[in-house]
């Protein structure tokens, strides 16, 4: 099945690194689960990241501790399944496989955060809807 991302999900992610947005149009051609990008997916503003922080959502509290999200190396995802959001284990671990892959083919270094430990999230042992560039 053909799959193409909405101009809400292009929008949510426009001001990220052009690396990123590359992967992102070569993923959704590739991918088994479609999928999009939400609300500060992309780039965040230290007030955004501030927010998400307090909320418990991340350990960058963006001041002291600085997200990728707000350089633009950085973007989250979301499966989209029967018609609705989905963060199941599985599907975000398909539509990484997209990302991973799109990466690989365009030889653009990346991280998944599903593969992160303890040690690098904290409590959350692993953000699985999460990508970002790695420094060459």
């Amino acid at each position: 099945m053909a799959y193409y991302l909405s101009q809400r999900s292009l929008g949510n992610i426009a001001g990220v690194h052009p690396d990123l947005q590359r992967i992102a149009d070569h993923a959704i051609q590739i991918t088994l689960v479609d999928f999009g990008y939400g609300p500060h997916s992309g780039l965040r503003t230290a007030e955004e990241q501030a927010d998400l922080y307090t909320r418990g959502l991340s350990r960058a509290d963006g001041y002291t501790r600085l997200s990728r999200h707000q350089s633009g190396r950085a973007m989250d995802f979301y499966a989209y399944v029967d018609g609705a959001a989905s963060w199941d284990r599985t599907h975000l671990a398909m539509v990484a496989a997209a990302h991973l892959q799109a990466a690989a083919e365009l030889g653009i270094p990346v991280q998944w955060g599903g593969l992160w430990t303890p040690a690098k999230c904290g409590i959350f042992g692993w953000d699985m809807p999460h990508i970002e560039l790695i420094e060459r």
